[in-house]
């Protein structure tokens, strides 16, 4: 099955656990993208990238013109059309699509965000080509993910953890890769913020529908990890642990502003 299937019918099947998800619901970064769409100085066009279950698009709605939520799962995007409904935001629109190949034309957005999808992408640079085309110039790029630690050893602990729990992983990328890559697709970037976010070991799996065998060896691997890996992670007695997330805002600044 090719990587685009395999992610629509991850998240296809578990599409309503994450419109509930505490850690896809809520933080300080919501209240961030609000602020970001709040301050460029007109209601923005807005386009939210790998969108789940569109908490994302909640955030902006309120001060954007419109939003559009893009995502390869069709289950997914019921759920948002479903919730922007019941929320009463009625400038919320959906479209299925690809980050690669992305159905719209050259400057049509004002604003584009991603929170918690890019690490399902499978070519990262291809994506931000493409944002950089949809983008209206002047126009501003927020990327929210999670971050694997700069330390190797860290990272490939992380790597391995995310893939048994969630066959649709394909990296979460340093945020020094970030940079990298941002400024290969000709955007000038900001490191805004770094957090810690608690995976509850039993939710976390239960969100994915992780398979039991998968779950022993992630167990497994975490309790056999060096200590200083544990540590990082922060490791507990149930195997909940911590992992990095980061905010990064890109400006493709080139042209008059939209």
């Amino acid at each position: 099955m090719q990587q685009q299937a395999v992610v629509a019918k991850q998240f296809g099947n578990t599409a309503s656990t994450y419109l509930t998800s505490a850690v896809h619901a809520q933080g300080a970064d919501l209240s961030a993208l609000r602020d970001i769409a709040a301050a460029l100085g007109k209601p923005p066009v807005v386009l939210d990238l790998g969108c789940g279950a569109g908490h994302a698009s909640f955030a902006v709605a309120p001060v954007a013109e419109s939003v559009t939520a893009l995502d390869l799962s069709p289950q997914m995007l019921e759920v948002v059309a479903g919730a922007a409904r019941e929320r009463g935001l009625n400038n919320i629109s959906t479209r299925q699509g690809d980050v690669g190949r992305l159905p719209f034309g050259d400057a049509s957005f004002c604003m584009v965000v991603t929170r918690f999808s890019a690490h399902h992408w499978l070519d990262v640079p291809a994506a931000l080509r493409e944002v950089k085309r949809v983008l209206k110039p002047r126009g501003v790029f927020i990327v929210i993910d999670i971050t694997a630690p700069e330390v190797p050893l860290h990272d490939t602990t992380l790597q391995a953890v995310e893939l048994l729990r969630d066959g649709s992983h394909v990296r979460d990328y340093r945020p020094t890769e970030w940079s990298t890559m941002l400024a290969g697709a000709g955007f000038k970037s900001e490191r805004v913020s770094d957090w810690k976010l608690e995976m509850k070991f039993d939710e976390w799996t239960a969100r994915m529908r992780t398979p039991p065998e998968r779950i022993t060896a992630i167990r497994s691997l975490l309790r056999s990890a060096p200590e200083e890996t544990r540590n990082y992670f922060a490791v507990q007695g149930d195997d909940s642990f911590i992992i990095d997330s980061t905010l990064f805002k890109a400006k493709h600044d080139f042209g008059e502003i939209y």
